[in-house]
């Protein structure tokens, strides 16, 4: 695994700008997630890196949740961006 097999959808210029926005962590979080993604297919029973996946999955989705009920469309279009799913609604 190459660490440049992640797209990076973020310009280098907002990268030093906005690295408290929303949109920015989730994209770190989108990135950590699939390299741990990939880890965890090679090795099956590393239950802390499994651990490690469920919290940052968590926060993702915190986050995910908060920037839908601020602005559905930055919401959208950063879905559309990275290429994830939608939250499911309660």
């Amino acid at each position: 695994m190459t660490k440049n097999s992640f797209l990076s959808v973020i310009s280098p210029e907002e990268k030093e700008e906005n690295r408290g926005s929303v949109e920015f962590q989730v994209f770190c979080f989108t990135n950590k997630i699939r390299r741990l993604t990939s880890h965890l297919e090679l090795y099956k029973k590393d239950y802390s890196s499994q651990r490690g996946l469920r919290k940052i999955l968590g926060k993702r989705q915190r986050l995910l949740a908060y920037l839908s009920k601020k602005n559905r469309v930055r919401y959208k279009k950063l879905i559309s961006q990275l290429n994830i799913r939608e939250l499911k609604t309660r």
